[in-house]
Formats: structure tokens, C-alpha cells, sequence
């Protein structure tokens, strides 16, 4: 029997409150997005954000600090008349600007056909995939505004307070060595250095409270491993609780050492990218001041940050977001995520790199 009227099917897809078909898909899209972008960060937590609605960059004020001084029986405290006042303080007054970068994209397609015949659900798995890449960018991007703001001495808030580089083998404060050519350190070697780190946040008037250090993996398990990495039951107080530590090894876990709490991150980079225009050093954000371009600077003998989160800024203009629309031509769906951002250094003495 021939159909002569008009049939509508039930479409599992048509939200009914929207404009169309595909809405949900798009929602279901965009859960899986945020939720992978939160989960793998380490850095967004450890700096200051910024969110503006319009513009292209964001101000930053900085101030210095005031002096004092005995006053003397009888003088102007202001002393008008032209002379100059040795109790006035001309405190130091600046600003850092961060400039937006360009649009930050992740995208694919799928093919509409492969969906159908598709036993699982691919859509997931892509979309966790674009948010693990915008995840890595913005991690990655963090960590090496942190590396330049240690080695920033060009832009200090405060006279005599600079970051710097701790050397983890001699536990001191000095230039590193040959890049390229990093010396071996052991497990006390790197808890020295944390200390050494304390100290010189300490004479910056860094505050204790948010300090924190970012290692890649194999220098975190060091400190849980003992020196030689080959037995647990030669641990460093790091993770001995008999001797002061807090670490546990069934966690695999070290809270904090000399008060700063301890993170790894797969994302803290170990070449020489000063040259590498691509990518990051696409960013107009020029931290390392000429010797790198963009966020891309020399890392190689760099093993991780020791900082406070005042010391790197970003301005975020569009957040995390999503989009999803079916092409025809292509008979694909293209999904795309994309945020709008840059970062920056704002105090460049609350952040020390640890190389060897």
C-alpha cells in the first residue's frame, strides 16, 4: 500500500527545545571535552587567570615596596620648597601586559558511514583525544612561561630580588652548565636543591602558602626511590615518615618538601626549541625577551620549577569550547574544539628552574 501521507520519524537526536537535529550529539561532545581538558592539566591550577570579554590584551599592574626612615625632630616630613624628602617613598610603580594569542584549535571528522557500521563509540574517543591536545598545548605553554620567568632579569618588581636557576648537583645558585650537557644528581641532590629554593623565595618575601615544584616523572620517582633508583628500602626523607618525610609508597606520593608542595608533569620540556617558529612560537607573547621565539626557549638542561603562582598570568578571552556541525558535501561531521588565551610573566622572583 502506497504511503500518501506525510511521515516524520522519532529522531533520537532532535532536541526539541533546540534549533534542530544534532543538538545533542553536540552536548554529549562537549561533556566528554571538558572533562578531559580538567583532568589532565597540572599548570592551570599553579598561576593566575585572567578572564576578559573583549580585547585583544589584559594589564597587569605591579607594585614595589615602600621604605621607612627615622624622622628627625622638627623636619618637614614632606619637605616643600623644592628640596627633595628622604621620608617619601617613590615606590616602583609598572605594569605587564599579556597579549591574547590566535585561536587555539583541535579538530577532526568522521565519516558519516563509519559511524553507522561502528560497533562502539568512536565520538568519545575523539573527543577525549581533542581535549588531551588542547590540554598538552596549554600544560606545555605554562610550564615554559615559568622556565622564562625564572631566567627573566630584565623586568624584576623589586631591586636585588631575582628568580634564578638552582643548580641541583652543587645545591646552589648559579648559571647552569654546558646546554645540552646536563651532570647526574642524585635523589639528595634534588631534596638539597628544594631547600636551597626555599631559602631564596624566603629572601624574596615570596609567600610560604601556594609554593609549589612541577618534576617530570623520572625526577619525582628518584625522590621516592633513594638515590640509586634500584631499592625502596634505601628511601630518602623525602618519603620516610621515621625520619620527617610524608610520602607513601603505595601511592606513589610525595605532598611536600622545605613547605612546597610537589607535582609531576609529562609536559615539562627537555629540548632546544629557541629556533622553532612554529607552534607556541607563533604566540606574539615573546617571554624569553630574544633568545627564544614566543613561549620556545632553550630547555634542555631543564628538569623542572620551583615558583609561586604570581609569577606567570594568563588572559583567557574564549574558554574551552566546542562545535559541531554535520557537512554534507563530505558526508562527515566535523567536531572542533578551540580556546582563545595567552600567557605571560608577572613577578619574575617567584620562580626558579631546577637544572643540573
Amino acid at each position: 500500500m502506497a504511503n500518501e501521507g506525510l511521515t516524520v520519524p522519532s529522531r533520537f537526536d532532535d532536541n526539541q527545545a533546540g534549533s534542530g537535529y544534532n543538538d545533542l550529539f553536540l552536548k554529549q561532545f562537549t561533556g566528554e571535552i571538558l572533562s578531559t581538558f580538567e583532568e589532565a592539566n597540572v599548570f592551570k591550577a599553579l598561576h593566575t587567570i585572567r578572564t576578559i570579554t573583549s580585547g585583544k590584551s589584559a594589564q597587569f599592574p605591579v607594585t614595589g615596596v615602600a621604605s621607612a626612615n627615622y624622622h628627625t625632630p622638627g623636619q618637614n616630613i614632606i619637605q616643600e620648597g623644592g628640596a627633595s624628602s628622604t621620608y617619601l617613598s617613590d615606590i616602583a610603580k609598572t605594569e605587564k601586559v599579556i597579549t591574547i594569542d590566535d585561536l587555539l584549535v583541535a579538530s577532526t571528522m568522521l565519516y558519516n558511514l563509519d559511524d553507522v557500521k561502528n560497533h562502539y563509540d568512536i565520538r568519545s574517543i575523539y573527543a577525549t583525544e581533542l581535549g588531551r591536545a588542547l590540554a598538552k598545548r596549554f600544560d606545555t605553554a605554562i610550564c615554559k612561561v615559568f622556565v622564562a620567568a625564572a631566567r627573566d632579569s630584565a623586568n624584576l618588581t623589586q631591586t636585588n630580588k631575582t628568580g634564578g636557576q638552582i643548580d641541583i648537583p652543587n645545591g646552589d645558585v648559579s648559571a647552569p652548565g654546558v646546554p645540552g650537557t646536563p651532570a647526574a644528581f642524585t635523589a639528595q641532590d634534588l631534596i638539597n636543591a628544594f631547600f636551597v629554593a626555599a631559602q631564596r623565595l624566603d629572601e624574596n618575601d615570596v609567600p610560604e602558602m601556594d609554593r609549589f615544584c612541577v618534576l617530570r616523572p623520572q625526577e619525582y620517582y628518584k625522590l621516592l626511590t633513594g638515590a640509586d633508583g634500584s631499592n625502596v628500602l634505601t628511601l630518602t626523607s623525602a618519603a620516610n615518615s621515621d625520619i620527617g618525610g610524608s610520602g607513601s609508597i603505595s601511592t606513589g606520593t610525595i605532598p611536600s618538601i622545605a613547605g612546597i608542595k610537589i607535582y609531576k608533569s609529562n609536559h615539562i620540556p627537555s629540548t632546544n626549541l629557541s629556533a622553532v617558529t612554529t607552534g607556541d612560537g607563533a604566540s606574539s607573547n615573546d617571554v624569553f625577551g630574544g633568545s627564544g621565539v614566543g613561549y620556545n626557549g632553550d630547555f634542555r638542561n631543564t628538569f623542572g620549577v620551583i615558583a609561586h603562582p604570581a609569577a606567570v598570568g594568563t588572559v583567557k578571552l574564549l574558554d574551552l569550547a566546542t562545535e559541531s556541525e554535520y557537512k554534507p558535501e563530505y558526508q562527515s561531521t566535523l567536531f572542533l574544539a578551540k580556546y582563545a588565551m595567552g600567557h605571560g610573566v608577572l613577578r619574575p622572583e617567584c620562580a626558579l628552574e631546577l637544572v643540573a
